[in-house]
C-alpha cells in the first residue's frame, strides 16, 4: 500500500483550475483580444476543475484506504531571521475531504453557470472569476503554513468582492461587494495579529513546528496582561474566522452579497469561502484546545449566531436570501460545535452542509430560470408541476437541511446538538437552547419556503413587478408565460448535488466522527474536553441514530416547524399576515437586520469619516501642511531675512561682529570657572 503522494500531482490540483482561470480570463476577454469564444471557455474552465476533482478523489481513496499522507514544503520563497517563508501542501484526512468538497462543489457549478449565465455579456469573465476562486480555496486548505494560509485567505476575499460586483453597473452590487471586501478586513486585521503573534513567540509558520511548541506557549503570558498568550492568539485567529465564515456581528455582508450571480451564491456560501473560517479553527485545534475561554468564546458567537440569524430567515421574501439566512445559521451551528471541541463534527457538517446546501441555491437559481428571473417567493406557488426536477430535488435539499432522519443534514446536525449537551464548558446551557431552538426555526423558514413556492395557488401572474422592467440584469426580457424546466446543464447538477445530500452522512459518520479519518489532523483532549467520547460511547451506527433520532427532541421541533408552516401558508394563509400586525415591534426589529447595518452605516461610517475628516483637516491641512511644512519655511525665511541684514559688504561691521563675539565667548568662560 503506498504510503505517499506525489508532489506533481497534489501540485496538478490547484494549477489546473488557475490554468482554466488564465484562459478564459486573459484569451477570452477583450484584455487578450477575445481569441476564444464561450465554447472553448467554459469548456477550459471546466477540464481544470474536473482534472483537480479527479486527483482530490484519488488522493481522498490514499488516504483514507491506503493511509496516505504528505506534508512538505514545496518552495521557499525567503527567510527572514530564523523565519521561513515557503509554500507547502500538506494533505491529511482533513484536507483530503476539503480538496473533494470544494472541487465537485465547484465542478457542479461549472456546469449548472453554462445555463445560468448563458446570456450574460461577462460569460467568460465569469468562468474565469470562478475557476479563480477554486484554485485560491485550495491554496488555502491544501497549505502546511500560515504564510500560505494567509495568501488563500486573501486570495478568495478578493475574488468575491469581484463576483459578487460582477454586475458592476448595478448600484446594489457595488454596495454589497464593497461591504463585503470591509467587514472582512476587520476580520483579517485580528487574523494576521494572531499568525504574527505565532510567529514571534514560536518563531515560525509552519503549523507543524507551531503545534509542536504549544506546550510552550500555553506557559506564556501576554506582555503587560495576566492573560494567557494562547488564549490571545486563539481569539485573535477566530475574529478573522468570524469575519470569513460570517458570524455575529461580523455577519452583514453575507445576506447583502447574494446581489452576485446564483452561482457564487452556491460556491462562496456553500461549501468553500464562509467555510474556510471552520477549517481554520480545525486546523488550528492543537492550540484551540489549551484554552477554554476561547473555546467558550467561541462557542457562544456560534449560538448567537445560530439562532437570531434564522429568525431573519422567517421574514425574508427573496428566495436567495431565504437561503443565506439559513447558511449564517448552519455556519453558527459549526461554530458551536467547534466551540464544544467537537471540531471533527464540525467539518463533518461542513462537508454535509455543502452539498445541500450548495443544491438549495443551484434550485433557488433553476427556479428563478424558471420564474422568468422574478425572486419574489410571495408571486410564485404551484411550481411543482411546471418545474419536476427541481421540485424534488429542492424537497431532498429542504429535508436534508432541517435534519430529517437518514438524510446527510440529520447525522451532523444532530451530532453538534449532542456533543454540546455534552460539553462542560462555560455558556453550554445557552449554546444547547440555541441550537435546540434553531431545528424548529430552521425547519419552520425552510418549510415556508418550500410551500410558497412549489405548492398552493399560482401567484406567478400577479407580480406587480413583472409590468415595470423590460429586462433583467442577465439580459433576459421579461415574459409572462408559465414557468419552465430549466435545461440539463442546470437540472443534472442538481441531481448530483443531491446524492450526497441524501446519503452521505449514512455512509461517512463512522470513519469521520469515530474512526481514525481526522486522527492526525485534529488534536482533542479527551480529558479536559469529553465530549466526543460521550458521543462515542452512544453511537450504534448509522441506522440505530436514525432510528432513536425519530424519538429525540430535535426530530420533533422540526416536524413542528415543518407542520406550524404547512398550516400558516397553506391551510390558513391570513394568519402570518394576522401575527404580523400583531408584533408590529417584533417584525421590524427583524426585518431592520436588529439594526446592524443601520448602526454600521449611521454610526460607524459616519463617525469614521467623520473622523476622517477631522484628521484631514486638523491634523494635515492645519498641522502637518500648516504648521510642519509651510511653519518651516516661514521659519527659515524669517531667520535668513535677519541674518541678511548682517551682511552688510564693510569691513568695520565685520570686525565689530568679531569683536562682540570675543567678549561674549570670554563672558561666557569666566563666568564657567569662577
Amino acid at each position: 500500500m503506498s504510503q505517499t503522494l506525489s508532489a506533481s500531482a497534489l501540485l496538478a490540483v490547484p494549477l489546473a483550475p488557475l490554468a482554466g482561470a488564465l484562459a478564459a480570463g486573459i484569451l477570452g476577454t477583450s484584455f487578450g483580444g477575445n481569441w476564444i469564444g464561450r465554447r472553448l471557455s467554459h469548456s477550459l474552465t471546466i477540464l481544470g476543475v474536473l482534472v483537480a476533482f479527479i486527483i482530490s478523489a484519488m488522493t481522498l481513496k490514499s488516504v483514507a484506504i491506503d493511509g496516505a499522507r504528505f506534508n512538505e514544503t514545496l518552495y521557499t520563497w525567503m527567510n527572514v531571521g530564523g523565519l521561513k517563508m515557503e509554500i507547502g501542501f500538506l494533505v491529511d484526512g482533513l484536507t483530503a475531504m476539503m480538496m473533494c468538497v470544494v472541487t465537485f462543489v465547484s465542478l457542479m457549478v461549472h456546469i449548472y453557470t453554462i445555463g445560468y449565465m448563458e446570456e450574460d455579456e461577462g460569460y467568460n469573465r465569469f468562468f474565469a472569476y470562478i475557476s479563480l476562486f477554486t484554485f485560491s480555496m485550495l491554496m488555502l486548505v491544501m497549505s502546511n503554513n500560515m504564510l500560505q494560509l494567509f495568501f488563500g485567505w486573501e486570495a478568495v476575499g478578493l475574488v468575491s468582492y469581484l463576483l459578487i460586483g460582477f454586475w458592476f453597473n448595478k448600484p446594489t452590487a457595488i454596495f454589497a461587494n464593497m461591504k463585503a471586501f470591509l467587514v472582512n478586513r476587520v476580520g483579517d486585521f485580528g487574523f494576521i495579529l494572531g499568525i504574527g503573534l505565532i510567529a514571534a513567540y514560536a518563531g515560525t509558520l509552519n503549523y507543524a513546528e507551531a503545534f509542536a511548541k504549544a506546550d510552550e506557549l500555553s506557559k506564556l503570558t501576554f506582555p503587560g496582561t495576566g492573560w494567557m498568550l494562547v488564549t490571545v492568539v486563539c481569539i485573535c485567529l477566530f475574529i478573522g474566522a468570524m469575519g470569513k465564515s460570517a458570524q455575529f456581528p461580523l455577519h452583514v455582508w453575507l445576506p447583502d452579497s447574494m446581489e452576485g450571480p446564483t452561482p457564487i451564491s452556491a460556491l462562496i456560501h456553500a461549501a468553500t469561502m464562509v467555510t474556510a473560517g471552520i477549517f481554520m479553527v480545525a486546523r488550528m485545534s492543537p492550540l484551540f484546545e489549551l484554552s477554554d475561554t476561547a473555546l467558550s468564546f467561541i462557542m457562544v458567537i456560534g449560538a448567537i449566531t445560530a439562532l437570531f440569524m434564522g429568525f431573519l430567515g422567517i421574514i425574508q421574501n427573496d428566495i436567495k436570501r431565504v437561503v443565506a439566512y439559513s447558511t449564517l445559521s448552519q455556519l453558527g451551528y459549526m461554530t458551536v460545535a467547534l466551540g464544544a471541541s467537537a471540531y471533527s463534527v464540525a467539518v463533518f457538517h461542513l462537508m454535509t452542509h455543502a452539498f445541500f446546501k450548495a443544491l438549495l441555491f443551484l434550485a433557488a437559481g433553476s427556479v428563478i430560470i424558471g420564474m422568468h428571473h422574478n425572486q419574489d417567493i410571495r408571486w410564485m406557488g404551484g411550481v411543482r408541476k411546471y418545474m419536476p426536477v427541481t421540485w424534488i430535488t429542492s424537497l431532498l435539499g429542504t429535508l436534508a437541511l432541517i435534519g430529517t432522519p437518514l438524510f446527510a443534514g440529520f447525522y451532523s446536525k444532530d451530532s453538534i446538538i449532542e456533543a454540546v449537551h455534552e460539553s462542560h464548558l462555560a455558556g453550554a446551557g445557552f449554546a444547547y437552547f440555541a441550537v435546540l431552538a434553531g431545528v424548529f426555526v430552521t425547519a419552520f423558514y425552510s418549510f415556508r419556503l418550500y410551500f410558497l413556492v412549489f405548492h398552493g395557488k399560482e401567484r406567478f401572474d400577479q407580480n406587480p413587478d413583472a409590468h415595470h422592467h423590460g429586462h433583467d440584469d442577465h439580459g433576459h426580457h421579461d415574459a409572462h408565460h408559465e414557468p419552465h424546466e430549466s435545461p440539463w446543464v442546470v437540472t443534472v447538477p442538481l441531481i448530483l448535488l443531491a446524492i450526497p445530500s441524501v446519503v452521505i452522512g449514512f455512509m461517512t459518520i463512522e470513519p469521520m466522527l469515530y474512526g481514525g479519518f481526522f486522527k492526525d489532523a485534529i488534536f482533542v483532549n479527551l480529558e479536559k474536553h469529553p465530549a466526543m467520547e460521550e458521543l462515542k460511547q452512544l453511537f450504534h451506527g448509522p441506522a440505530q441514530m436514525a432510528l432513536h433520532g425519530l424519538m429525540a427532541p430535535p426530530f420533533w421541533l422540526a416536524l413542528s416547524g415543518s407542520v406550524l408552516a404547512w398550516y400558516m401558508y397553506m391551510v390558513n394563509p391570513a394568519l402570518p399576515a394576522a401575527i404580523k400586525r400583531m408584533f408590529m415591534p417584533v417584525f421590524t426589529l427583524l426585518d431592520n437586520k436588529y439594526y446592524f447595518d443601520w448602526f454600521n452605516e449611521n454610526v460607524l461610517a459616519r463617525g469614521t469619516r467623520l473622523l476622517g475628516t477631522a484628521l484631514w483637516k486638523g491634523g494635515d491641512q492645519k498641522l502637518i501642511d500648516g504648521a510642519l511644512v509651510n511653519g518651516s519655511w516661514k521659519v527659515v525665511g524669517w531667520v535668513s531675512g535677519v541674518v541678511r541684514r548682517l551682511q552688510s559688504g564693510y569691513i568695520y561691521h565685520y570686525a565689530f561682529g568679531m569683536i562682540v563675539g570675543v567678549f561674549v565667548l570670554m563672558t561666557y568662560f569666566v563666568w564657567l570657572n569662577r
